[in-house]
C-alpha cells in the first residue's frame, strides 16, 4: 500500500508552483537570449556589441575627440563600469585594448597612448599606466548621436540613458569583423577593406538586384590587418559569401633574398592574422629541434616595427617552395579563417546573413538615420524660424516693444496679445541683449531666416524624395571612403588575394636530402658503397680479396639508382641510403630481396622521363616508360615475365630510330624502334629468331650515323648496315668483322 503523504497548504498568490525542468527551461532560455542579445553577436546595423558600443560612448561623453587630449584608461574605465556596463573591469579594458591594436583591429576604433601589448603576445600595461582617445573612424560611427537619429534606453539602474544603437557612418561590421561564441551559435566575421566595402554599398544603392557574384567583384575577400596572403578561388570566396559560411586559407607573405656565394633565406613579412609572432617563432624552432624539418637550417627573428622572421635554408640546393611547403603543413604559418555571418538583425534576432543582407541591413540603417536625422534638423529649423519671426516683429516695432517693458507690469502677456506672439516669441524678445539692437543685427537675422528658409524646403524634398535620399547616402559613402579609402594609409588593403586555390605540394623524401655528387661503386660480388664527388680515376678503388669492381654509376645523392635483375625484376634504391666510406659498403641483397640465384643486370640513375628497351635470353623484349618499373618496397617490382631457363639480359633507354640486336651465335640484326611494342609488364615480343643459343646484347641508335661498338683496344662503327636491316623476328647476319668477341656492344 503506497504510503500517503501530506501536503501544506501554500496560501494563493504568494508562491508558483511549476515543474523543475520548466523553470530550468525558462531560466536556461533566459540565459542564452542574454548572451546572445548582450554580450556575443554584434548588431548588422554599427557591428558593435554592447561592451563596445558603452565604451565608445562613454568616451564620446568624456569628449576624448581624435582632436583632444588623452585620459587615463582607468578613468574611461571606471565610466563605462559605472554607468553603463555593470561587469568587471578586465572585461572592459580588454576590450578597450584590442580596439586599440592595429595588429588585432584592420581600423582601431582606440588611439592609445602607452603599452597595448605586442603582435608577439605580451600583456599591455596596467590601465592606470596607459591612456586612450577616440579615433576618426570611432568618431564616424558616433556622428549625429545628438540628432535623434537612434533610440536611447535607460542604463542598468536607470540614472543614465545609453544609445541602443550607433548612427555607424562608417560600415563597421565587415570593416573590423567580430568574433564571439554565445550560447549554442557563435560569429566570425572576418575585416574588410572599407574602400571596396563602400565600392559595393554604391552599386547596391544603384543596382538594387545586384547579386553576390557582382558585389564580390568589389569586396574581393578579407583584408587582414597583419597582411597575408589569401589562397582561395574566386568561385570559394563567391560560395562563402553567398551561404554566410564558408573558411579562408590565409598564409603568410615571404620572399627570398639572394646572398653571396649563390646562398639565400627566406623572410617572412607578413603573418596570418590573430597568430602570435612569439608563439609562431617558438612553433617553428620547435619542429626544427625535433628535425621534422630537415630542409631548415636556422631560425632568427629579426622583427621591429616590422615583422620579420629569417628562414635560412639547410644549403643552397634546397627548393624554397618545398621548404615553405613543409612549414605551411606543420606550423601556422597557413590557417583558416572561419566565415560565420551570424548576426543580430534590425529586428534583433539572431540568423546567419549573406554578403548582399549584411550591406542591405547597413543601408536601411542609414536610411532610417537620414529621416530621423532630417526629421530633427526641420524640428530644429522650426523652432527657429518661429523666434526669428518674432525677432523680426520687435525691429519693425522696436519703440513700441520697449515702451511695454519699460511700462508694463506683465510685458510678456502684452506682447502676445498686441502681435498675436507664442511665449517661446517673447522669451526671445524679452531676452535679448541691448546691443542686438544694432541695425546689423536686424540685417543678420534676415539672412538666418532666408537660409533657414531655404535648407527647410531641402529638407522637405529629401523626405518627399526617396531617390534623392538614396542620393544623400551614396554621397556620404563617397566621403567615407575618400576619408578611409585606399588612396589613405590606413585605408590601403593589406592581404593579398591569389584567386587559385593553394596545392599542396607532394613532399617526397628525397626532397630533404642534401643534394651533392656521389660515385656508386658496386662490386662482382654485390657489395655497394658510394664515395663522395665524381670520380675519373678508379685504381685506387679497394676491394675484398677475390672480388671487383663492376658498376660505377656518377649520381646525385637525390636520386635514385633502378637495379634490373636476372629474374626481370626491377628494385629502387634511394641514393642517400647507399652506405658512404672508406669501407667495403653493403650487401645488395641485404638492401633488396634479390635471390642467391639471381643476379644484378645493370644498375642506372632512374630518369623518369625515359622510356627503357627490356629483353630476355629467349630472344623476347618490349619497350616500358622508366617511370612505371620504380619500386615502392624492398621486394622489388616484377616487369618482365621469364619462362623456364630464360633469364634478362639487357635493359636500354630508348635513343635513336633503331635497334640493334646480337646473339650468341654472333647473328646481327636492325630494324625500326616503332616495330617493338610499349608495354607495362609481360614477355614482350621475339626480337630476333635463334635455333640455338640466345640473345647476348641490344643497342638503340639513329641508323643515320651508323652503330658503333667497343672492342678492348678501340672503338669501332659501321656506316653501310643495309645488309643486316631486316624486320623485326627474323634471324638476322653474321655481324661485321672486327666486331667484339665478346657479343656485346660495350659501354655507352
Amino acid at each position: 500500500m503506497a504510503k500517503k503523504t501530506t501536503e501544506k497548504k501554500i496560501p494563493e498568490g504568494r508562491v508558483n508552483i511549476v515543474e523543475f525542468k520548466d523553470a530550468l527551461a525558462e531560466r536556461y532560455l533566459a540565459y542564452a537570449l542574454s548572451t546572445i542579445m548582450s554580450r556575443s553577436l554584434p548588431d548588422v546595423r554599427d557591428g558593435l556589441k554592447p561592451v563596445h558600443r558603452r565604451l565608445l560612448f562613454a568616451m564620446l561623453q568624456l569628449k576624448l575627440d581624435p582632436k583632444s587630449g588623452f585620459k587615463k584608461c582607468a578613468r574611461v574605465v571606471g565610466d563605462v563600469i559605472g554607468k553603463y556596463h555593470p561587469h568587471g573591469d578586465v572585461a572592459v579594458y580588454d576590450t578597450m585594448v584590442r580596439l586599440a591594436q592595429s595588429f588585432s583591429v584592420r581600423y582601431p576604433l582606440v588611439e592609445g597612448q602607452g603599452n597595448f601589448g605586442s603582435i608577439d603576445g605580451d600583456n599591455p600595461a596596467a590601465m592606470r599606466y596607459t591612456e586612450a582617445r577616440l579615433t576618426d573612424v570611432a568618431l564616424a560611427l558616433l556622428t549625429d548621436l545628438e540628432s535623434n537619429t537612434v533610440d536611447f534606453r535607460p542604463n542598468y539602474d536607470g540614472s543614465e540613458e545609453e544609445p541602443a544603437l550607433l548612427p555607424s557612418r562608417f560600415p563597421n561590421l565587415l570593416a573590423n569583423g567580430s568574433e564571439g561564441i554565445a550560447v549554442g551559435m557563435a560569429t566570425s566575421i572576418p575585416p574588410h577593406n572599407a574602400d571596396e566595402i563602400c565600392d559595393a554599398l554604391i552599386h547596391l544603392i544603384e543596382n538594387p538586384e545586384a547579386k553576390i557574384s557582382r558585389l564580390v567583384r568589389f569586396i574581393k575577400g578579407p583584408d587582414f590587418p597583419t597582411g597575408g596572403i589569401i589562397m582561395e578561388p574566386v568561385e570559394n570566396i563567391v560560395a562563402a559569401y553567398e551561404s554566410g559560411r564558408g573558411s579562408f586559407r590565409l598564409r603568410a607573405k615571404w620572399e627570398k633574398e639572394e646572398l653571396a656565394h649563390g646562398t639565400y633565406q627566406i623572410v617572412v613579412t607578413e603573418i596570418p592574422y590573430q597568430v602570435q609572432k612569439g608563439r609562431l617563432v617558438e612553433r617553428i624552432a620547435e619542429v626544427f629541434k625535433e628535425k621534422k624539418v630537415p630542409l631548415l637550417g636556422d631560425l632568427r627573428d629579426e622583427s621591429a616595427e616590422e615583422i620579420r622572421i629569417v628562414l635560412e635554408p639547410k644549403n643552397r640546393s634546397v627548393d624554397p617552395e618545398i621548404l615553405m611547403a613543409s612549414l605551411f603543413k606543420l606550423t601556422d604559418l597557413e590557417v583558416r579563417f572561419a566565415l560565420n555571418m551570424n548576426v543580430l538583425d534590425s529586428k534583433h534576432s539572431p540568423r546567419v546573413m549573406n554578403l548582399r543582407e549584411v550591406l542591405q541591413e547597413f543601408l536601411n540603417h542609414r536610411h532610417e538615420v537620414l529621416l530621423r536625422k532630417t526629421n530633427h534638423r526641420l524640428t530644429e529649423i522650426d523652432r527657429r524660424l518661429e523666434i526669428l519671426k518674432g525677432l523680426l516683429i520687435a525691429y519693425l516695432n522696436l519703440d513700441q516693444v520697449i515702451k511695454i517693458i519699460r511700462n508694463e507690469d506683465d510685458p510678456k502677456e502684452k506682447m502676445m496679445k498686441k502681435w498675436d506672439l507664442s511665449e517661446i516669441q517673447v522669451e526671445a524678445i524679452l531676452n535679448m541683449r541691448l546691443r542686438a539692437l544694432r541695425k546689423l543685427e536686424e540685417i543678420e537675422i534676415n539672412r538666418e531666416h532666408k537660409n533657414l528658409s531655404s535648407e527647410k524646403k531641402e529638407l522637405k524634398s529629401i523626405l518627399a524624395d526617396k531617390k534623392k535620399r538614396w542620393q544623400v547616402i551614396a554621397d556620404d559613402i563617397r566621403q567615407v571612403k575618400e576619408q578611409f579609402g585606399k588612396k589613405t594609409k590606413l585605408g590601403k588593403r593589406r592581404t593579398e588575394i591569389s584567386g587559385e586555390e593553394a596545392k599542396d605540394i607532394d613532399i617526397s623524401p628525397e626532397a630533404f636530402v642534401e643534394k651533392e655528387p656521389i660515385t656508386v661503386i658496386c662490386s662482382t660480388l654485390g657489395w655497394i658503397r658510394a664515395v663522395k664527388g665524381h670520380l675519373e680515376d678508379f685504381s685506387e678503388i679497394k676491394f675484398k680479396e677475390g672480388d671487383r669492381g663492376r658498376f660505377f654509376i656518377k649520381a646525385q645523392t637525390t636520386d635514385k639508382l633502378l637495379l634490373f635483375a636476372s629474374d626481370g625484376k626491377f628494385f629502387t634504391i634511394p641514393c642517400d641510403r647507399i652506405p658512404r666510406g672508406k669501407g667495403d659498403g653493403e650487401s645488395l641483397r641485404l638492401m633488396i630481396d634479390l635471390t642467391e640465384n639471381r643476379d644484378i643486370v645493370t644498375i642506372f640513375v632512374h630518369n623518369p622521363e625515359r622510356k627503357l628497351l627490356l629483353a630476355s635470353s629467349s630472344g623476347h623484349g618490349f619497350i616500358v616508360d622508366e617511370k612505371d618499373v620504380v619500386a615502392s618496397t624492398r621486394t622489388g617490382k616484377q616487369v618482365m615475365n621469364l619462362g623456364d631457363g630464360t633469364r634478362a639480359v639487357a635493359v636500354k633507354p630508348i635513343a635513336g630510330s633503331h635497334v640493334a640486336v646480337i646473339g650468341e651465335n654472333r647473328k646481327l640484326l636492325v630494324y625500326a624502334i616503332s616495330e617493338i611494342p610499349e608495354m607495362k609488364r609481360g614477355r614482350g615480343v621475339i626480337l630476333q629468331k635463334y635455333q640455338d643459343g640466345s640473345l647476348s646484347d641490344i643497342k638503340t641508335f639513329n641508323l643515320t650515323d651508323g652503330l658503333t661498338w667497343q672492342t678492348d683496344k678501340q672503338t669501332r662503327s659501321e656506316k653501310d648496315l643495309t645488309a643486316w636491316v631486316g624486320k623485326r623476328a627474323a634471324a638476322g647476319r653474321l655481324a661485321p668483322n672486327g666486331f667484339s668477341k665478346s657479343n656485346k656492344f660495350g659501354m655507352e
